[in-house]
């Protein structure tokens, strides 16, 4: 039995594997795999659900690709899901310049199982090593003001909060949310690693995240690009959860650019070869305490 101060609130037989299927950054000119319309996110679901993926992360798309926060798009994609799979939806509210209320919108009227949240503000970049420039620079805003709009939502539509960590001091940002009430145990993480601006990826930078974590709160480890699978293997034989998907990573351990699918069947075994099974939507929805 793996020890408790890794697995956390984890389940140590079982692992939650996500696929991020879209992204709002990543486009067909990069990789030729990654879906637009609801129709083509509704197919990579279920593709990932059969290869042992449990949730489906989604950021909402045009159909030429753009990043949108139409709530119609959502309830779309929710429909074309649901007539497909019973894979647990989790919606991105992450943006960059976009209103917070075109972002709670779709919460309220879609009510994803989970929702992605934000937990604190930081540089957010791609820098090119080969041309010397950067390929994108922003500033991804997430103060504390949007942080508890985000939370009263969720709580009031019976949203289960998946906080997006992507830096040390995410993780202590859930300390006054804890204090008045609106963040309840067990708290949910998703620790994100490679994003520039953030914490660097590393095994040693994980475990750090995770000896960070209220012992009862579940965990799953976010990769950027390969980094990706060094952090999966760390995570599973340290009890934690998954996220593998186009939105993080498009290529296989080998080099070879993958589906969705294939990039999730990869991660399944991988957790088999550790003595771990990937958990089922239901098994999922009993770990992570969705009703």
């Amino acid at each position: 039995m793996l020890e408790q101060d890794s697995t956390k609130g984890n389940d140590p037989e079982k692992v939650v594997v996500s696929a991020a299927l879209t992204g709002a950054l990543t486009t067909r000119d990069q990789c030729e795999h990654i879906p637009y319309t609801p129709e083509e996110i509704a197919e990579d679901a279920a593709a990932a659900r059969e290869a042992g993926a449990a949730v489906a992360h989604i950021h909402a798309r045009t159909d030429d690709g753009a990043p949108t926060f139409d709530t119609g798009v959502y309830r779309e994609i929710r429909d074309a899901v649901r007539e497909r799979t019973d894979i647990v939806l989790n919606f991105s509210t992450g943006a960059v310049g976009e209103p917070v209320e075109s972002r709670l919108e779709y919460l309220r009227e879609v009510e994803p199982e989970l929702a992605a949240l934000n937990m604190g503000s930081m540089n957010y970049a791609k820098y090119s090593e080969s041309r010397e420039e950067f390929v994108f620079d922003v500033v991804f805003e997430n103060p504390f003001a949007e942080i508890r709009q985000f939370l009263e939502t969720m709580n009031e539509h019976g949203i289960e909060p998946e906080l997006e960590c992507f830096d040390t001091g995410h993780v202590g940002n859930i300390r006054p949310f804890v204090g008045s009430g609106e963040l309840e145990h067990p708290i949910h993480f998703s620790l994100i690693m490679g994003v520039l601006g953030g914490i660097p990826a590393s095994v040693e930078n994980l475990a750090h995240q995770v000896g960070g974590l209220p012992d009862d709160a579940t965990w799953q480890v976010i990769g950027i690009s390969r980094d990706q699978w060094q952090l999966v293997a760390a995570a599973l034989a340290m009890g934690g959860n998954v996220r593998v998907g186009l939105e993080d990573n498009f290529y296989l351990p080998n080099g070879e650019m993958a589906t969705n699918a294939e990039l999730v069947s990869k991660a399944a075994g991988l957790a088999r070869d550790v003595g771990r099974e990937p958990a089922t939507p239901d098994e999922a929805r009993g770990i992570l305490g969705i009703e």
